[in-house]
C-alpha cells in the first residue's frame, strides 16, 4: 500500500467564529460538520453531521450559503433537535439532497415541530420584508420523509463500508453521541466520534455511560466546547432565591425560556418549591408561547423515553391570545413562563415591555442570550438606565438576572472526564465554540487527557486525517467538498 491508495477523511465545521470590535462575541452559532472519506479504490463517502441555522438577524444572509452539493452527500446524521443544529436541513433538501436523515427515535418526533415552527416564521419575515423564504412548508415535509429513526445502542450498517451507532446524551431528550465507523478491507478503520451539544445527565432521565466496546476503539473524537474555559464548580444556583425574593415582595416573575428543555426544567423546579414549602402553591403560574406548550405535551405524554412525566406545578396555566390581556394586566404576585428564551422573540417581549418598568418584577433568563438580542441588552443595562423595547424607549426598573445552573452544556471538567474515558483517543477536533474558548480548552485537553493532538475546526479549512497522523489543508480546491 503507498499513499497514494490510503483510506482517509476530511472533516471540516460549516460554522464560523464571530468578533467584534477586537474582542470575542459569544453568539449562538449554527452546528454542522462535512466529512468527506476518500477510499482506497478511488471512491468516495460523503455525509454531513447537523445542518444549523443562523439565527440573528445580521447573520441571516448566512444561511443561503452552502459549502457543499446536496445532490453529492450520501447520507445525514443529526445529533439533537435545536435549531441551530437542524434549521437549514430543509433548505438542504430543497437543493437536492435525497437521501436518508439518520437520528434518534425520539428526535423524529420533535423535529418536525421544530421545523414547522420555523417555516412559519420564515412566512411572516418573508411576507413583512416582500422576499421569498428559506425555505416552504414543501420543503419541510419532504425532509421528514427522508427522517430515518434509530435507537440507542444499534449499529446501522449504511452501504458496504460505512455504520453509525447513536448513545445517550443528557443535552436533550433524544440527543445523541454519534459513532460514524468507516471500514474497508486489509485498512485500518476510521472511527468518528461526534459529542454533539453534550451533557453527561439530565433532569428528567439517566444518561446511560458509553459502552465499553467503544471506549476501546481507536477514535477521533469531535467534540463540543461551548464552556470549554468554565467549571462546574464556578456555577452559582440563583433561581430559587430570585423567585421567592419577587414573591414574598409582591412582585412579578418573567422566566425567559428555550421551548424545548429549559421550559420543561423551570416548570419542574417550580413544581419542587411548591412540594419543599418555597413557593405557594395559590401563586399563578402561567406557561406563553405555543411551541413551548406542544413540546411541554409531548413532555407530559410519555412519548420521549422520559423517566420523569409528572412535572408540571400546581395552579399552572397555558396562556392564549385571549388569556394573555388579562395577565398582562393583573398586578397580583404570579410567575410568567414564556418564551423566547433570548427575550427577543414570542411572547417575551410582550412581558418584557409591561414589567421591565415595574421595580417590584423580577426579569430571570435562564439561560444563553446571545450579543444583540433583547436579553442581553437588559442584563447589561443598569437600573434607571434607558432601554429599547418593541420600538419604545423605557426605563429599566425591574430586577433582571440571569443564570447558567440549567445550561444543558458540560463544563471544562465534565467534558475532560468524558474524554478520558476512551483507551486509545488518537484525536480531539473542537467545535461550538468561540475561537478563544476553544484554545482554552484545547490546551486543558494537552494537558489532562492521553492524546495525540488537539485541532480546532473552522469553516475556512479541513483536517485530513490518515494513519500518517493530521494535516491541517486549506480550501484551496474547492472539489474536496464540492465536487462536480
Amino acid at each position: 500500500m503507498g499513499k497514494k491508495d490510503l483510506l482517509y477523511a476530511d472533516i471540516m465545521a460549516m460554522n464560523q467564529e464571530v468578533t467584534g470590535s477586537g474582542n470575542f462575541v459569544s453568539v449562538k452559532l449554527p452546528d454542522g460538520n462535512f466529512v468527506s472519506v476518500k477510499l482506497p479504490d478511488g471512491n468516495s463517502i460523503r455525509f454531513v453531521v447537523d445542518f444549523g441555522l443562523f439565527q440573528e438577524k445580521e447573520y441571516s444572509n448566512l444561511n443561503y450559503e452552502l459549502q457543499f452539493k446536496p445532490e453529492s452527500i450520501d447520507c445525514c446524521f443529526v445529533t439533537h433537535n435545536h435549531i441551530d443544529h437542524i434549521g437549514r436541513l430543509p433548505y438542504m433538501v430543497k437543493k437536492g439532497y435525497k437521501e436518508k436523515i439518520y437520528t434518534t427515535d425520539i428526535t423524529c418526533k420533535l423535529l418536525p415541530v421544530a421545523i414547522m415552527n420555523t417555516v412559519k416564521v420564515f412566512k411572516q419575515i418573508a411576507k413583512r420584508k416582500n422576499s421569498q423564504s428559506l425555505y416552504n412548508e414543501v420543503d419541510a415535509r419532504k425532509t421528514f420523509q427522508l427522517l430515518r429513526p434509530c435507537t440507542y445502542n444499534e449499529t446501522i450498517k449504511i452501504g458496504e463500508y460505512i455504520k453509525v451507532t447513536f448513545f445517550p446524551n443528557g443535552h436533550l431528550p433524544g440527543a445523541a453521541v454519534i459513532l460514524v465507523s468507516i471500514s474497508y478491507p486489509q485498512y485500518e478503520d476510521i472511527n468518528l466520534l461526534f459529542t454533539g451539544d453534550y451533557n453527561c445527565r439530565n433532569m428528567f432521565f439517566n444518561v446511560q455511560p458509553i459502552p465499553k466496546w467503544v471506549l476501546e476503539l481507536p477514535l477521533i473524537v469531535v467534540q463540543e466546547s461551548t464552556y470549554g474555559n468554565m467549571y462546574s464548580t464556578e456555577i452559582k444556583p440563583c433561581l430559587k432565591e430570585n423567585v421567592k425574593k419577587c414573591i414574598e415582595k409582591g412582585g412579578t416573575v418573567v422566566a425567559l425560556v428555550f421551548s424545548l428543555g429549559r421550559a420543561q426544567e423551570i416548570l419542574y423546579q417550580l413544581k419542587k418549591m411548591q412540594e419543599e414549602g418555597e413557593l405557594p402553591s395559590n401563586i399563578p403560574i402561567h406557561l406563553d408561547g405555543k411551541l413551548t406548550q406542544k413540546y411541554t405535551q409531548l413532555y407530559c405524554e410519555s412519548k420521549l423515553g422520559l423517566e420523569i412525566t409528572d412535572f408540571l406545578p400546581e395552579n399552572i396555566t397555558f396562556v392564549d391570545d385571549e388569556n394573555r390581556i388579562n395577565i398582562l394586566k393583573d398586578r397580583n404576585p404570579k410567575i410568567i413562563v414564556t418564551s423566547s428564551g433570548m427575550g427577543s422573540y414570542g411572547p417575551a417581549p410582550m412581558y418584557i415591555l409591561e414589567y421591565i418598568q415595574q421595580e417590584n418584577a423580577l426579569i430571570q433568563f435562564t439561560g444563553y442570550t446571545a450579543e444583540g438580542t433583547l436579553g442581553r441588552k437588559l442584563i447589561d443595562a443598569q437600573v434607571g438606565e434607558t432601554v429599547q423595547v418593541e420600538g419604545l424607549m423605557v426605563k429599566k426598573k425591574a430586577d433582571v438576572q440571569y443564570t447558567k445552573e440549567f445550561s444543558a452544556h458540560a463544563k471544562a471538567d465534565e467534558m475532560i472526564n468524558f474524554l478520558k474515558q476512551f483507551k486509545k483517543l488518537k484525536l480531539v477536533l473542537l467545535n461550538h465554540g468561540t475561537t478563544d474558548v476553544k484554545e482554552v480548552f484545547a490546551k486543558k485537553i494537552l494537558n489532562e487527557v492521553d492524546t495525540k493532538s488537539v485541532g480546532i475546526l473552522g469553516g475556512d479549512y479541513l483536517f485530513r486525517v490518515n494513519p500518517y497522523g493530521l494535516v491541517k489543508t486549506l480550501l484551496i480546491n474547492e472539489n474536496i467538498i464540492n465536487p462536480s
